[in-house]
């Protein structure tokens, strides 16, 4: 079970579609959260998953798991996109989110929010974490199906984009 993970707007979707294109299937993370909402959060515009609960019963899946909670899962290893705050903050406007939304969104990535849930989670050999910047989607996805079969190894915590924060 290989999870794909990262802030919206990082890339996971667009790397799950090259993964697609190339004949691996990804299970869309998105499709199986229904049963576990518990609320809607109106101000962030998100719906309330009871994670703890769906991570709980999820079943194992041979295979890629792409979404932004797949760092919840018992994950053989898991892969953290990244994307420079200002950067994401461009991918993330044409998407229609409120501007409180996008904020939050690049302040949960300036503050490696995703990245420390990960690490406190899983075995430092288990996370590679991608700077999607400036990368090509094809070239980000061979980085992955590259850990995901053991021929590069695991890497993370050398991004740092706290100098992003606002004062």
């Amino acid at each position: 079970m290989i999870g794909i993970t990262g802030t919206p707007g990082t890339g996971k979707s667009a790397v799950a579609d090259e993964l697609r294109s190339r004949g691996i299937a990804v299970l869309d993370l998105k499709t199986t959260v229904a049963p576990y909402v518990v609320g809607r959060d109106a101000s962030r515009d998100a719906d309330e998953v009871d994670v703890e609960a769906w991570a709980d019963e999820f079943p194992y899946h041979e295979g890629y798991l792409e979404g932004s909670l797949a760092h919840f899962l018992s994950c053989d290893k898991i892969i953290v996109l990244r994307c420079r705050p200002d950067l994401l903050r461009d991918r993330l406007v044409p998407r229609g989110y409120t501007a409180e939304k996008i904020a939050e969104n690049c302040e949960a990535e300036a503050l490696d929010v995703i990245l420390s849930e990960t690490v406190d989670m899983f075995a430092s050999e288990q996370v590679y974490e991608i700077d999607t910047t400036y990368k090509e989607v094809k070239s980000v996805t061979d980085l992955i199906v590259s850990f995901a079969d053991g021929k590069i190894p695991s890497s993370f915590g050398t991004i740092d984009w706290s100098e992003y924060l606002t004062p």
